[in-house]
């Protein structure tokens, strides 16, 4: 019990340091977001009176002294409002958020959680059988995590979308022909549109953990208590998983945990690249407009992302490792 309350004390002052850095964030822009909005409105007329102090409202930036104009900004948060989306306008940043996040968490999720996977399971192989083939691979699964992300996407898009044509160049489905929803058609174009980004996330991240989790198992069977387990007879299937690899992987979970919470704000380039909707490429419309409450919205996503996804891989670490809930 004191192990979890000292987490979530924790994670309780760094989320309220993550929403008052949130909050300060277009304050501590170089100029004024509003005269900047004005500036660019007045390129195509006359800006009408009123209009600061309605932008000022819609970016959140409040009235008042700095403690008041916080003060309703914690307000605004605790009732799950963001404001209006400048990208979008007058769209709420929620909604914008709520279209979004889906595309993200299932394409990038998936995507990783595979990768995850598959590089853990084979880098735990490779570790256990040193000179086979499969440690052969290592080295070329390491060029590929060296290999930028879109740089691969552009490789993936090139051949299998524009050369041989074997799945969509772009988007997250055919919108000319289906409306989101349960279908089997929206979902069987949603699935061939977001084939090319998953393997693109996939070939470019196995890699990384892989040769993590072999230099890991290496290292774990010189370990006296691997010895000591052989000594006594036991099989080697069981010294692999229940001694080796339990231990080995205990490093992977903390970069797995930064991994997940990032699975919110998706990976931008390949996004981009793809033009696929989810949370990286509504993240770049967001820069290039200026759209300091979208942009704001999404920072926060990201941060409660990576932090609740650290404290929960923080409890598994304990259940993993009883050592780290002593102190």
């Amino acid at each position: 019990m004191r192990f979890l309350l000292r987490k979530l004390g924790f994670y309780a002052i760094a989320a309220w340091v993550a929403v008052t850095l949130n909050f300060l964030l277009p304050r501590l822009i170089p100029g004024d977001p509003v005269q900047l909005i004005i500036a660019r409105q007045s390129q195509y007329g006359p800006v009408p009176e009123g209009r600061e102090e309605a932008l000022a409202e819609m970016l959140g930036l409040g009235t008042g002294n700095i403690l008041q104009q916080y003060g309703d900004y914690l307000l605004q948060l605790l009732r799950f409002d963001f404001g209006l989306s400048i990208t979008y306008f007058p769209a709420p940043v929620s909604e914008v958020l709520n279209d979004a996040v889906p595309w993200t968490i299932v394409l990038v999720g998936v995507a990783t959680l595979i990768s995850v996977a598959l590089g853990l399971t084979l880098g735990a192989l490779a570790g256990w059988r040193r000179g086979s083939w499969l440690d052969s691979l290592v080295p070329s699964t390491t060029f590929l995590a060296a290999i930028p992300y879109f740089w691969v996407a552009l490789l993936v898009l090139y051949y299998f979308g524009q050369v041989w044509r074997l799945f969509p160049l772009g988007g997250g489905y055919d919108e000319f022909a289906y409306d989101p929803g349960l279908s089997g058609g929206f979902l069987s174009s949603a699935v061939s549109h977001a084939v090319l980004p998953a393997v693109t996330i996939i070939v470019s991240s196995v890699g990384g953990w892989m040769l993590g989790m072999r230099n890991m198992m290496v290292s774990t069977l010189s370990e006296d208590y691997i010895t000591a387990a052989e000594a006594k007879g036991l099989p080697p299937r069981r010294i692999m998983l229940g001694y080796a690899a339990r231990n080995a992987v205990l490093p992977s979970v903390a970069g797995f945990a930064i991994t997940l919470g990032f699975i919110v704000s998706g990976s931008l380039v390949m996004e981009i690249v793809f033009s696929y909707p989810g949370m990286g490429y509504l993240m770049l419309q967001a820069v290039e407009n200026n759209d300091y409450p979208l942009m704001q919205a999404i920072f926060l996503m990201i941060t409660f992302a990576v932090l609740a996804a650290n404290f929960l891989v923080d409890l598994l670490y304990g259940f993993v490792d009883p050592r780290t809930r002593q102190g």
